[in-house]
């Protein structure tokens, strides 16, 4: 019977990345303390509580999607800058980008008797046509035990480098089961899905996932934090949202207003104060790389 591997949050980060890259999926045990768990279930509960049912088979009609959590949780932030997912996303995304971005914040709660959900891909967000790459890592975040009778996610270990149009057979598919406060870390190429809640109580679970910095956003990160918000936050976590060059000449933009009012080329950061290589295109540093992807010095 295929499982996914176990692992502690403080161990060895190239093995747990070697695990990630032949599986497609690990969990790690107990990394959030009771206490962050206590105050992010405290800070979301009300809009958990507010939000409705999804309306098609896919979302699921007994399960309820709550996001735009950068600003509503201060816990949920804590996450989103954990340093162990940070280091892993510096190994698994860091090939294919100059930065990566947060892509998208989401309590998924299945309500007793939500079906399971299709296994799918979820880089699938940008259709087929990233096959020749990863794109992403994910996360989901345990709020409450996830067990098989409550619907823990299923996952396909291996299936990374399946074709699109492979399907899982039932001996190849298996459950992310963990105790509340671990997460199950995955790619974006493995098959998985919700699984059945075929309990009587809810099956809570927070999707924080991570993707290349030139790619758009699955949860529009700027509608969500607006510069009035996103403001107060410290410098790393804006870039993190996506308050940052993509690469060289990637995101700029010309502020309104009057002539001579503002630079004529912006990074997105300027949006919020900052004036970090206004009138230029991105830094020294990722005009240095750009120019040695192209070249090969």
């Amino acid at each position: 019977m295929v499982q996914l591997q176990h692992f502690a949050a403080d161990a060895d980060k190239a093995i747990i990345l070697d695990a990630i890259r032949a599986d497609g999926a690990v969990i790690l045990d107990d990394v959030m303390s009771a206490e962050q768990l206590r105050k992010l279930l405290s800070e979301t509960e009300a809009y958990m509580e507010n939000t409705g049912n999804g309306n098609d088979d896919f979302v699921g009609h007994l399960t309820t999607r709550t996001g735009g959590l950068v600003s509503r949780s201060p816990t949920c932030r804590e996450l989103i800058a954990n340093r162990t997912i940070l280091d892993l996303c510096d190994g698994f995304l860091l090939d294919y980008c100059e930065r990566y971005q947060l892509h998208l914040t989401q309590i998924i709660r299945l309500r007793p008797g939500q079906t399971a959900q299709i296994i799918h891909r979820d880089k699938w967000a940008w259709g087929t046509h990233l096959s020749h790459l990863e794109p992403q890592l994910n996360t989901i975040w345990a709020l409450s035990d996830f067990t098989e009778e409550n619907g823990a996610t299923q996952v396909v270990p291996g299936s990374s480098d399946w074709p699109d149009d492979r399907e899982a057979k039932p001996e190849e598919i298996c459950q992310a089961t963990m105790r509340a406060g671990s997460v199950l870390v995955y790619t974006g190429s493995v098959f998985h899905g919700g699984g059945e809640n075929a309990s009587l109580g809810d099956r809570i679970g927070l999707n924080l996932t991570y993707a290349l910095g030139w790619l758009r956003q699955e949860e529009n990160q700027y509608l969500s934090t607006p510069p009035e918000l996103a403001q107060h936050l410290s410098p790393q976590f804006q870039d993190l949202i996506g308050y940052a060059m993509g690469q060289y000449a990637l995101g700029y933009y010309t502020p309104p207003g009057a002539p001579g009012e503002h630079p004529e080329v912006v990074p997105p950061s300027y949006a919020l104060g900052r004036s970090d290589f206004a009138d230029a295109l991105g830094s020294p540093e990722d005009l240095a790389a750009l120019t040695k992807e192209a070249t090969g010095k």
